[in-house]
């Protein structure tokens, strides 16, 4: 039996220590050329280089997203961006685009390709296609059924890539026009303005700028929302369908969130390794999947492609906990350097965490500013001495229950 490999995001350098110190196998990062996510959710060509020490140091694989579709004129800048990278130990590129591929074989033969889900491979001859270019891995559409994919496993030798955890979209792995079409950013340049989360109504013909909500409810209706995925419950039968990688969505997600759900799916497969016969749904887990930023969970379309995740009351995020701070280095006996990411006070219930599961719950009984002087409240990007509970280490993070 082969444990599958966990891929976390990073969307810049914090991001990336996290997803490796929680428990990641691999991580999967752009750059502000040529990848689907805006500026926040990538790193620049200098800290890509960084990035690659780091997974080195960890002895992780790190993936690099160049998925973007290109446009005529587009293909000279791509070259040029191909031959800077060739120096760089990236394990593999992660491409949609077939030109992109055909570019990368004429630069840079030797680098492994993984395919992209926005290439939306929903079959068995759409994946031996792939693999008859060289493609190493496929990340396969989030629409599949787990029977869908089992087939597809049967029929082509190449890894298998599925997302396991984090958001859905309204169109075929993300390759939607809506926001496009109505603000002029396009999802498929990774600018996407999530015009799917957006109340609707209709109006009448003959009735011009008078709306009409589709259910009488006063919440109003979100006609393509979709709920988040979360596959935990399901990690034996994607095992046992032959499933190489497990992917968690998320690169414009937070820090904690990027480590809260990287330690939990990491704590999943570990246990599923120890004793897959024995192995259950710890209520912990997804005890701690609530306490991230989400919307409803749901399975997708693992069970059935219809009306999968579809979410039309609200498209409100829910989220147990709220990120306070980040231990960032131990001050000896002026306790640990904290830096405040959302405000918290002394008095206040804590929660510690860290990887592996680590966890513990403490009162705030005092802080102390750099210079040494007592705070009663922290605010965000403060640096602050705390005293933490036995058993804290650099990296852990800091949190509390919403109000």
């Amino acid at each position: 039996m082969i444990i599958p490999e966990l891929l976390a995001p990073a969307g810049n350098l914090e991001k990336l220590e996290a997803s490796l110190a929680y428990g990641a196998d691999a991580v999967y990062l752009g750059i502000d050329r040529f990848s689907l996510r805006a500026g926040s959710g990538c790193l620049s060509l200098p800290e890509l280089g960084q990035a690659c020490d780091l997974a080195g140091h960890y002895g992780r694989r790190l993936y690099l997203t160049l998925n973007a579709f290109l446009r005529p004129g587009e293909e000279a800048d791509f070259r040029r961006l191909l031959v800077e990278l060739r120096p760089l130990p990236i394990d593999a590129y992660i491409i949609a685009d077939p030109g992109a591929l055909a570019l990368v074989r004429a630069v840079d033969p030797d680098r492994a390709l993984h395919l992209s889900t926005q290439a939306n491979v929903t079959s068995a001859g759409a994946a031996q296609f792939w693999q008859a270019l060289g493609v190493k891995r496929l990340n396969l559409a989030r629409e599949l059924t787990l029977e869908e994919i089992r087939a597809i496993r049967a029929q082509v030798s190449l890894e298998l890539e599925v997302f396991v955890h984090g958001a859905l979209c309204v169109a075929y792995s993300g390759r939607c026009l809506l926001s496009a079409a109505m603000t002029g950013r396009s999802a498929n340049r990774g600018k996407c303005a999530h015009p799917c989360r957006w109340n609707y109504a209709v109006q009448e013909e003959t009735r011009p700028g008078e709306s009409f909500r589709i259910e009488e409810d006063a919440r109003g209706t979100y006609l393509f929302n979709s709920r988040d995925l979360r596959l935990i419950e399901h990690l034996p039968q994607l095992v046992a369908a032959g499933i190489d990688s497990l992917k968690i969505e998320g690169r414009m997600k937070s820090r904690y969130y990027v480590a809260a759900v990287t330690r939990v799916y990491r704590a999943a497969l570990d246990a599923f390794r120890i004793d897959p016969a024995g192995w259950r749904v710890d209520p912990l887990w997804l005890q701690e999947l609530e306490t991230v930023s989400h919307r409803p969970y749901d399975s997708g379309f693992l069970f059935s492609n219809e009306n999968a995740g579809v979410h039309p009351e609200d498209s409100r995020y829910r989220q147990s906990h709220l990120f306070v701070g980040a231990v960032l280095d131990d001050g000896g006996p002026g306790g640990w350097l904290v830096e405040g990411r959302n405000r918290f006070a002394v008095g206040e219930e804590l929660e510690l965490i860290g990887p592996g599961m680590r966890q513990a719950c403490f009162r705030l009984e005092g802080a102390r500013s750099e210079a040494g002087e007592a705070l009663t409240v922290i605010q965000p990007n403060a640096r602050v001495y705390l005293d933490l509970p036995g058993g804290a280490k650099a990296g852990d993070l800091l949190r509390k229950r919403r109000e």
